[in-house]
């Protein structure tokens, strides 16, 4: 996460949608980089009203702008599969090496899903305790080019994404039977996504 004192923003670090790169290029210009611990760097929604607005009101800025980005449902499954398949986890409970992908996305549908496939969910992350989505300015991964163009007009200057995090390439296809239940069990994410800008 990345607070911007002066320009009363705040952006979001959703997972696997390029945040890692966002703070490398953005750190310098932020007023607040929340690295450590994780819970803090990846602090959702609902944990930024809870713990730091109040703090940030207490302090006189209590109108933050919020910036957020939501990856396409299919391409964040996919995105943390290939992740998730890098030699250097092979032996750990987080590794895909050796499951499908078919496999990773069925149990990522179970209610207690193996170490693997526990990833949370971008609409909750992105949502108030009264279930909506508080996100001023939300864009879609897919259009990064447009965040950086907002970025690059809030903040007052060029700004040149790192290459940093980058999941393995790899050509992966999805059961359409297992798709279908991605969207059902998961159609508020599909529905935001939707929803944000192009």
């Amino acid at each position: 996460m990345l607070v911007f004192w002066k320009e009363k923003m705040v952006l979001f670090a959703v997972p696997k949608t390029g945040t890692t790169a966002l703070t490398g290029a953005l750190a310098p210009s932020a007023s607040m980089v929340m690295r450590d611990p994780t819970d803090l760097k990846h602090a959702s929604v609902y944990r930024y009203q809870r713990f730091l607005l109040p703090l940030f009101r207490r302090l006189g800025q209590g109108d933050m702008e919020t910036v957020a980005v939501i990856r396409h449902p299919v391409d964040r499954l996919s995105s943390w599969y290939r992740y998730r398949s890098r030699d250097d986890l092979v032996g750990h409970p987080n590794s895909t090496k050796g499951v499908l992908f078919d496999q990773f996305v069925a149990e990522y549908l179970k209610g207690k899903p193996a170490p693997y496939a526990a990833l949370g969910s971008q609409a909750k992350f992105l949502k108030d305790r009264d279930g909506n989505v508080a996100i001023t300015h939300l864009f879609r991964y897919e259009s990064l080019p447009k965040l950086v163009t907002f970025l690059e007009q809030r903040l007052n200057r060029k700004i040149i994404l790192p290459e940093i995090n980058i999941s393995p390439k790899m050509a992966l296809s999805l059961d359409p039977a297992i798709e279908g239940d991605l969207r059902r069990k998961h159609a508020d994410e599909f529905e935001i996504w939707e929803t944000a800008i192009r």
